[in-house]
């Protein structure tokens, strides 16, 4: 199983990009960016509690995931 501080990164990356995403996204539309910032930050720790919560659990199982190109250990 991989370490705490893997996953620790591994979340820290997911809301990194999804908030990014979400901030362009938002701003794109036209939207107050405090608005955008608040909105974007919510979801993106969100998701990426989501991605990584369904990510660990996945690998507790030993389900390898193509997207992540990770490895399973033993």
């Amino acid at each position: 199983m991989k370490s705490t501080g893997f996953w620790i990164r591994r979340y820290a990356v997911v809301a990194g990009g999804a908030f990014v995403l979400l901030v362009a996204a938002g701003l794109l539309k036209g939207r107050e960016p405090e608005r955008v910032l608040a909105e974007s930050l919510f979801w993106g720790v969100v998701t990426a509690a989501v991605f990584t919560a369904f990510r660990y659990r996945s690998a507790r199982k030993g389900e390898a995931c193509a997207l992540c190109r990770d490895t399973v250990e033993d």
